[in-house]
């Protein structure tokens, strides 16, 4: 996938990872350097990121970066006509999140990010496949993110949080944010799909930690398991 592929091109420096389920990925050098430590986590709409990353970044001390939602200029309109405002949605999601790199790098204090800008290229590349995106569009869109890869920090892991569309649905559902109440089925499947295409390439380059929630009964139990 092209998208998957710019974020590769963007991470190329960074040593090997591998996509594991097992805990305790972060060394004990990284642990007593917590302030070097920048953490990205992924997942489908829904999938508690947003959560895992508050507790995690309590637990080590580290400032949380939280996804642009509340105040995403874009998002509501997205969401009612996704083909009109699909590309400046995607383009204001990715300055903002180069804006949170840039912010980890100057601070100096390390971080937990609530999803990582590697990933938007799975949203640009679905709404692209789904022709709510022009090709041209897609292409600027890469182009950007390919050309801000140059003054980015790489995340020392990526959790991915697995959760199937169904549940996403479910959970969408139960938060009952109006933005959200147009989210379909489908739309969460082949993000799904993408992302799994995604996994399984970033973690040639950045080491995963792919977690089932429902494996956990509280978040802390899942942030025990990755920072022990």
């Amino acid at each position: 996938m092209i998208g998957e592929e710019e974020s590769l091109k963007a991470s190329k420096s960074c040593s090997t990872g591998q996509s594991s389920s097992r805990s305790g990925l972060l060394t004990m050098d990284q642990k007593h350097s917590s302030s070097d430590i920048f953490i990205s986590i992924s997942g489908l709409i829904g999938a508690g990121k947003s959560t895992l990353a508050t507790k995690l970044a309590e637990k080590m001390g580290l400032p949380c970066f939280y996804e642009p939602v509340m105040d995403n200029e874009y998002l509501a309109d997205f969401y009612k006509d996704p083909a009109r405002y699909s590309f400046p949605l995607q383009i204001y999601l990715l300055n903002r999140r180069f804006q949170q790199h840039q912010s980890i790098i100057w601070q100096g204090q390390g971080g937990v990010q609530d999803r990582t800008i590697y990933e938007d290229s799975v949203f640009a590349r679905v709404l692209m496949e789904s022709n709510l995106m022009e090709e041209r569009e897609y292409r600027t869109y890469l182009s950007l993110f390919s050309n801000m890869s140059n003054f980015m920090k790489k995340p020392n892991l990526i959790v991915h949080l697995d959760v199937s569309p169904e549940e996403s649905l479910r959970r969408i559902k139960n938060r009952s944010r109006d933005c959200e109440s147009s989210i379909t089925l489908e739309y969460l499947q082949n993000l799904h799909k993408a992302y799994e295409v995604f996994i399984a390439d970033i973690a040639r380059i950045i080491p995963v930690i792919r977690v089932n929630y429902e494996r956990f009964r509280t978040t802390e139990e899942m942030a025990d398991m990755i920072v022990r």
